[in-house]
């Protein structure tokens, strides 16, 4: 049987496939991840610090009082307990106290003259803790890395990623390393006590052509930035843009509402992309990346790491994420090439909507690939030339399966094989469970699905049925290491598992579903 699958908004057909092999077939046998003993739970004492900064400038500068009216030997027994009780629990807690002070240093006239006892005590007064996972840790992804010469001969070293939630829904990326042995048994690295936000670049760089098409992307291109950019460079820094705003106040031909206007859009984008940089001292487990622009105050959700490797050989690990501020969300692009120094980058275009966009991890007859969930609920595929711009999409596929006839999408970047790419899905069914299936695309059109097996391959279990969100089986990226598919996977978006499938299985298993040889080629 051949079905049209067709468009919601214009009831245009889109493209036909062959169902034939979609029907439950009784004879073929049922594909299911084995799950391995290893559960990542959440661990609240995981801390960092923020500032605290009480709304007003009025309170501020009443707890500054307060303080100030201490007694010296008040103020030292003061600083004294908290030093005892808190910088056992972050490293370098002493400097992280220092610059809170230098925060608020301004609403303190002759600030710097107290003593560095008193500076650090009005430091604490204006420093938090956050635990990072205090609600949950879920949605990981998984990456290989180059082996150490410390690993086991034939050993796999990986990293994987995790998606952390604290108070407030706010969340984050923790990271977690490793290797995969010889026998594919999986060892963790020793998980470090202390976690440790990155340092924020303070005068990244920009290209002047993309900051121009996103600006008009957003309805923000006006007189004001069309100026702006005009005495710009084509690449330019975050102070040059500063120095050419403060330039602009003398301008006479702009009202001072349109300055405004202009302004704050020029600099809420330039502030979306950033540059940061951790420690090479401090281990990998220690580093989270926090949100850091108003784009994403409310959260940085479901990073999918690829390892992408270009044209020339450079290898490239990106990680498409959801930005989330509260009310609207923006998908992002993270590169790096060494997990220490990260770039976060915008995505642009109209295609660059929704969540779940995932990176293959090559380039396909010279353009860059994406897959990502479009509409609440199809999965959809996108070519591009530029890496940060996307404006085409097509439909991939539509919930067939009963286990997905809610939502169905992707659960992380692609995976090469000599039969095809190798993709995750996730299906939402009944009781809003969230199951992991499994499909294969063409190597050189990945808009053509060779296979895709009718029945889920990790479906939630009675111990999924308890915590964050029930019901729930996540993955955000997976690889194949000796023949063998290895899965990190959430379980009730509350803690981690990994599940693993025998490669050769899920290939014998793909090719008793096989479409045949019909591409999914538009319909006339």
């Amino acid at each position: 049987m051949r079905i049209a699958i067709q468009a919601a908004s214009d009831g245009k057909v889109l493209f036909r496939v062959d169902t034939a092999m979609m029907e439950t077939n009784p004879i073929l046998p049922t594909l299911r991840a084995r799950r391995k003993s290893i559960v990542m739970n959440a661990k609240m004492a995981r801390v960092i610090t923020r500032p605290y900064l009480p709304a007003g400038e009025g309170r501020i500068r009443n707890v500054i009082n307060r303080v100030l009216n201490l007694d010296e030997d008040q103020a030292c027994r003061m600083l004294e307990t908290i030093m005892h009780d808190f910088s056992h629990r972050h490293r370098d807690f002493r400097e992280t106290l220092g610059r809170n002070f230098e925060r608020v240093v301004s609403y303190i006239p002759g600030g710097n003259n107290l003593s560095k006892q008193r500076q650090l005590l009005i430091g604490a007064y204006f420093t938090a803790e956050y635990s990072v996972e205090a609600a949950a840790l879920f949605n990981p992804s998984i990456v290989q890395l180059p082996t150490q010469e410390t690993d086991p001969e034939g050993s796999c070293r990986f990293i994987m990623s995790f998606r952390a939630t604290g108070e407030g829904h706010i969340s984050s990326i923790e990271f977690r390393s490793g290797i995969i042995d010889t026998n594919n048994d999986i060892f963790f690295d020793p998980l470090s006590d202390y976690v440790e936000t990155p340092e924020i670049h303070p005068n990244p760089s920009y290209d002047r052509h993309q900051f121009r098409l996103k600006l008009q992307e957003m309805g923000a291109s006006t007189q004001v930035t069309q100026w702006l950019l005009s005495e710009l460079l084509d690449t330019f820094t975050f102070y040059d843009l500063q120095g050419k705003i403060a330039e602009l106040q003398s301008v006479d031909h702009f009202t001072p509402q349109e300055k405004a206007d202009g302004i704050e859009m020029a600099m809420w984008l330039a502030q979306s992309n950033y540059q940061i940089s951790f420690r090479p001292d401090h281990q990998i487990s220690e580093r989270v990346i926090f949100p850091a622009s108003e784009s994403e105050r409310k959260g940085i959700e479901d990073a999918r790491f690829v390892r992408f490797v270009d044209e020339d050989g450079t290898v490239t690990y990106y990680a498409t994420y959801t930005a989330y501020n509260g009310e609207t969300i923006l998908p992002h692009l993270i590169e790096t090439g060494d997990f220490l120094s990260f770039q976060i980058t915008t995505l642009n275009g109209t295609q660059a909507q929704d969540k779940g966009m995932a990176l293959f991890p090559r380039k396909i007859r010279g353009q860059y690939t994406m897959l990502s969930r479009q509409g609440g609920e199809n999965n959809m595929i996108m070519f591009s030339d530029n890496l940060y711009f996307w404006e085409k999409a097509q439909i991939l596929q539509t919930p067939v399966f009963p286990y997905e006839f809610l939502q169905m999408g992707n659960c992380g970047s692609p995976i090469e094989t000599p039969e095809g790419w190798l993709v995750l899905t996730h299906g939402v069914g009944p009781m809003r469970t969230y199951s992991l299936g499994i499909e294969l695309l063409d190597l050189e059109d990945p808009t053509r699905v060779i296979s895709r097996i009718n029945e889920p391959i990790l479906v939630p279990n009675e111990q999924d049925r308890e915590g964050y969100v029930p019901n729930v089986v996540y993955s955000c990226g997976a690889i194949i290491y000796q023949d063998e598919l290895i899965i990190p996977y959430a379980s009730a978006d509350q803690r981690c598992g990994i599940a693993t499938l025998p490669v050769p299985q899920v290939m014998a298993r793909l090719a008793q579903s096989s479409f045949g040889p019909m591409p999914m080629t538009p319909a006339p």
